[in-house]
């Protein structure tokens, strides 16, 4: 496996900085997301209420975005994410009134788990994918998927850090300390926007004459960008939110929150420990493509998701933090595998014109998914049923679900570039 990092042109390089960018502010405001909002007075169900606002919203905005990149232009679809971040983190900064909280978190885009929510993912994907080979792809992938957990790695440490820091020397209080967070959150969004600005022409729609219909008009798009790959793309999305679902129960606010009231982990140690597990998971992640390339995306998508689903399940049951501990980072060291292969397989398995549309729907699943988690974890959070650790056990046996129905129902479903030509004879 080689270990070259891809920067293949100008175009890649700026994705892969706002790819760091973005999940640097993401993972630095989701370890004190939960702990801010309790700080603000909100219930545990309250908090998990307006987690799950900040997911669903995420489907009202996003959808539309993405649905309409590819035509309208994917450079300012980005831009509009991007003031959409900053507009959120402002509103979180200067209120600590529910309602406004609550509009903020749907219309707006924040991470509470400090993965990728928002038009991002999906636009940039479809401009990587625009931009290098089919062979290239989901290498590609797994160094934009290390690049973007290692920001949060870093984001959720420097968070901890600071807010101790804040904290213990410098006299502020738990809230000044989380606000300070708040405020690099939303600058971060300012800086976004003016970098996507520099995003070329390479980037957008611009299929090459191989990949075009031989003759006929060009295909009408029926339904939210797409034409001839819906029912795979719905297919898709269909189980992507069944995972995603699941792993809306061990968003990082949450198990940050879990981690505190069961073991009492201050913000530093917090910060030590998300910062090795996502640190972790951007590495199991460069594996990816050489796995498929012996075994194929769809098993390199299951036969790496399931063990660490099994891990996360056996988190809870763990007597004390440091097994407890070990346990989330022997799963998170290879939880993330499955993430460019899943991304590389849906990017083959559509036209080239659909690609933002396609991962768009797929990623708008995902979130729908994933928004209608955070008040259940709200209510399992509550002080007398939080130190069983229900959110982990519930998580991992989804997912289990997850890989076995992917599997069963996409095994037939090859992509071009693993098709063996046929023998002549």
């Amino acid at each position: 496996m080689s270990f070259v990092y891809p920067l293949y042109s100008a175009d890649v390089r700026l994705l892969f900085v706002t790819r760091a960018i973005r999940l640097f502010a993401y993972g630095f405001l989701a370890l004190i997301l939960w702990l801010y909002l309790a700080e603000l007075g909100l219930t545990a169900p309250r908090i998990g209420l307006l987690l799950t606002m900040t997911l669903l919203g995420d489907v009202l905005v996003s959808l539309p975005i993405t649905a309409t990149a590819d035509r309208v232009g994917r450079k300012w679809m980005l831009i509009v994410g991007a003031v959409l971040m900053a507009a959120a983190g402002a509103v979180f900064l200067s209120t600590d009134d529910f309602l406004l909280l609550l509009v903020a978190a749907t219309i707006g885009v924040i991470s509470p788990s400090g993965n990728e929510v928002g038009p991002f993912l999906a636009i940039e994907q479809a401009a990587l994918a625009q931009v290098v080979t089919a062979e290239r792809r989901t290498r590609v992938f797994a160094w934009y998927s290390l690049t973007g957990s290692l920001a949060t790695a870093f984001g959720a440490l420097l968070c901890g850090l600071t807010v101790q820091g804040l904290h213990d020397y410098a006299g502020l209080t738990k809230l000044e300390s989380y606000r300070a967070v708040l405020w690099v959150y939303a600058g971060v969004g300012v800086l976004l926007a003016i970098l996507f600005t520099r995003l070329s022409r390479a980037a957008e729609v611009h299929a090459p004459p191989a990949e075009r219909p031989a003759e006929g008009p060009p295909p009408r798009r029926t339904f939210l960008g797409l034409h001839r790959s819906r029912g795979v793309v719905f297919g898709l999305a269909a189980l992507f939110a069944l995972d995603a679902f699941a792993g809306g129960f061990v968003i990082q606010s949450a198990m940050v929150e879990w981690f505190q009231v069961r073991f009492g982990a201050d913000a530093a140690t917090l910060g030590v420990i998300f910062w090795a597990a996502n640190f972790l998971a951007g590495f199991s992640a460069l594996a990816a493509a050489a796995v498929a390339r012996r075994v194929g995306l769809l098993r390199t998508m299951v036969y790496t998701h399931a063990p660490s689903n099994v891990l996360l399940i056996l988190v809870p049951l763990m007597p004390n933090l440091p097994l407890a501990v070990a346990v989330l980072l022997l799963r998170f060291a290879i939880s993330q595998m499955d993430v460019p292969a899943r991304q590389s397989y849906t990017a083959a398995l559509v036209s080239p014109d659909e690609r933002s549309a396609a991962a768009g729907v797929t990623g708008v699943a995902r979130t729908a998914g994933a928004s209608l988690s955070p008040y259940l974890v709200g209510l399992l959070l509550a002080p007398e049923l939080a130190p069983m650790g229900w959110p982990f056990i519930i998580s991992g046996a989804l997912k289990l679900v997850y890989d076995g129905l992917v599997y069963w129902r996409f095994r037939a479903a090859v992509p071009p570039e693993e098709k063996r030509p046929a023998r002549k004879g």
